[in-house]
């Protein structure tokens, strides 16, 4: 069997990989942004003629933090759009038995009853400082519901809570909650370190950060919203246990029965939120930081809480695995590996 991962070097697409080698998936067929652009039709059309892959995997996306998305709301609807609908459509004239496409927690309503279900779309309004993003993933259930029933496809999506792990986005303006935090507190970290090493002459026994009143990292909003976290590991074996169900389990999911017609959707997340305040606490330990925490109230909070419903995913026989200070450890140092020096 031949599977296509779009976004194979994302922090989603990557884990994917990683479970689909382990589960001996070896027939793997990537492309990186520079090899196809996949908001150019004639491109991925060549990709899909060409590869004729049994099974894909859509987690190419243009994703960020809150910042990315008050800034850039065009590039997140027009990009993901035009990913989608040419990845969709050509999987289909290619003849693929089975998509996942990859939504994100975003799509519910801001509002919305916690812990958050399935049925829970469209029952109220989207979060507005990430709206563009969050219509453009709805757009794709709804594609992959519509294809289903049209075209007689087997194509779900899949909607994992916040993400992080080996791989993420560090970018200062442009990344997620998590990796933000870390960058923050590490290079604050470092500027303590410096300081100290400074101060005493450069002597390796000083090199013990000692806090000043001005060191401090500075975290958008209010601290009080609670997000539920989930590894990009965990996510990716959610997502390989998907497209290896039986034909009957997964043809439920992909919401082709007219005597009960739904979204081809299900949740995956941990099962348990923090608030922003707490997961500062647990990457400032991760990290080592020693300074001071300062909120701003002026910026954004986001939505006040989107905790997933998992009972569908845990059902079908899967449960997240990775705590949140192990995962953290292991996001640190892949930070480190790849940022440190």
């Amino acid at each position: 069997m031949k599977t296509y991962v779009a976004g194979h070097k994302g922090l989603a697409g990557s884990a994917l990989c990683r479970a689909l080698d382990a589960r001996g998936h070896g027939n793997l067929v990537t492309r990186t942004h520079a090899e196809l652009e996949l908001t150019d039709r004639a491109a991925v059309r060549a990709l899909f003629e060409k590869e004729r892959p049994d099974h894909v995997y859509l987690a190419a996306a243009k994703v960020g933090g809150i910042m990315a998305n008050f800034e850039l709301p065009a590039e997140f609807v027009y990009l993901n759009l035009a990913i989608q609908n040419n990845v969709i459509e050509e999987a289909r004239r290619a003849g693929v038995k089975r998509l996942l496409f990859l939504g994100s927690v975003c799509i519910y309503p801001r509002d919305c009853p916690q812990p958050i279900r399935e049925e829970h779309l469209l029952t109220g309004p989207l979060e507005f400082t990430n709206r563009p993003y969050a219509i453009a993933k709805i757009a794709g259930i709804e594609m992959c519901w519509a294809y289903n029933r049209q075209y007689g496809t087997r194509y779900i999506a899949a909607m994992p809570n916040n993400l992080y792990g080996i791989g993420d986005n560090y970018d200062p303006r442009h990344s997620h909650v998590l990796p933000a935090m870390i960058r923050k507190f590490h290079e604050a970290k470092v500027r303590m370190e410096q300081r100290s090493s400074g101060e005493a002459g450069g002597h390796p026994s000083s090199l013990i950060p000692h806090p000043s009143k001005d060191d401090k990292v500075v975290l958008w909003g209010s601290g009080t919203p609670r997000r539920e976290m989930l590894n990009s590991d965990d996510m990716a074996e959610a997502c390989v246990k998907l497209m290896e169900l039986p034909d009957a389990d997964f043809d439920r999911i992909a919401g082709t029965d007219p005597a009960a017609p739904q979204p081809p959707l299900i949740n995956i997340g941990w099962g348990e939120d923090y608030t922003i305040r707490e997961l500062a606490e647990r990457v400032r330990g991760v990290v080592g930081y020693k300074g001071a925490i300062e909120w701003d109230p002026a910026k954004p909070d986001g939505t006040p809480r989107k905790l997933l419903d998992i009972s569908r995913m845990k059902a079908l026989g899967w449960s997240p695995r990775i705590t949140l200070d192990d995962g953290l450890r292991q996001a640190y140092a892949d930070f480190l590996s790849r940022y440190g020096k």
